[in-house]
């Protein structure tokens, strides 16, 4: 049991990695982000490429990925969803048409596909990403056998987590972003340059779910459909946390990745998600606000 318990934990950090992003943007933003999964792809992909190309394991990828898919986010901002502030099914729609776009542009190697040219670690079929040796086997804990590659997903997500509690609550972006979660309005009467601070929020929140992606590519196998159930993850996540709050976004993902962990080993995954969306659904029945939230959803 504690080994599944484990196992939850660092499936947890994978979905909190995800529901960072998502709990900013939205809480933010407003904004329903279809195409966050995509940039978990990304971050995948990354990983895949990285190794190819550049002989670089998965440490290393991390740093790229986050910048990689920061900087595609941040295109995304300022193209697409800058100009659906306020139109929340417009969003939903855009970003789910760009998530598809982005799908086929990996299955399709950037169109290169169609010119005959191969483009190695992209296209249809499956990729693998090897752990580093430092990163492969089991250490002993307290008596414990901890798996050394998923303890190092979870130190790497608490980490993450501290840098994203420090700068949301510590620098002057962060009491920027959250003034526009509590009151938008109100923050760019007060001098805030909101389109500013949401262009870089989104960002963040890509590059996050990137660094997901590069986490995941260890003990899954990399393709392009992999990103769209993350997003409906991330966004159980969110719901049951609460709009905008980390501390919200951390317990739910701890709470339904355990969940999850559990009732898989002890029926099936099948039934593990039909658990967890009972879950959701009795919270959001007991507390539609979500466990913690700056405001309604």
């Amino acid at each position: 049991m504690i080994d599944t318990m484990f196992i939850g934990l660092s499936l947890s950090s994978i979905l909190l990695l995800v529901a960072l992003g998502l709990a900013i943007t939205y809480g933010a933003m407003g904004v329903i982000n279809m195409a966050h999964g995509e940039m978990v792809m990304l971050g995948a992909y990354t990983a895949v490429l990285s190794r190819i190309w550049l002989d670089a394991n998965i440490v290393m990828a991390i740093p790229i990925a986050f910048v990689v898919t920061a900087i595609v986010g941040l295109v995304i901002e300022r193209v697409i969803v800058r100009r659906l502030y306020g139109r929340l099914l417009d969003t939903l729609l855009a970003t789910w048409g760009v998530a598809i776009l982005i799908q086929q542009a990996i299955r399709l190697e950037f169109g290169l596909s169609f010119f005959g040219i191969h483009v190695e670690g992209l296209g249809p079929g499956l990729q693998n990403v090897p752990v580093p040796a430092v990163l492969q086997g089991t250490f002993h804990l307290a008596g414990l056998e901890i798996n050394t590659y998923r303890a190092f997903i979870i130190v790497v997500t608490a980490a993450l987590a501290a840098v994203t509690w420090f700068l949301l609550q510590r620098t002057s972006i962060g009491m920027q972003v959250r003034a526009i979660i509590r009151n938008p309005k109100m923050a760019a009467a007060c001098g805030v340059d909101v389109a500013r601070v949401n262009a870089l929020t989104f960002a963040f929140g890509s590059g996050l779910a990137g660094i997901a992606g590069v986490m995941m590519s260890g003990f899954k196998t990399v393709f392009p459909d992999m990103g769209t159930p993350m997003v409906v993850d991330g966004f159980l996540v969110v719901v049951v946390g609460g709009v905008g709050s980390l501390l919200g976004s951390v317990l739910s993902a701890g709470l339904l990745g355990e969940i999850n962990s559990v009732v898989a080993a002890l029926k099936n995954d099948t039934i593990a998600r039909a658990v967890i969306f009972g879950v959701v659904i009795l919270i959001i029945v007991v507390k539609p606000k979500g466990l913690f939230s700056f405001r309604g959803r």
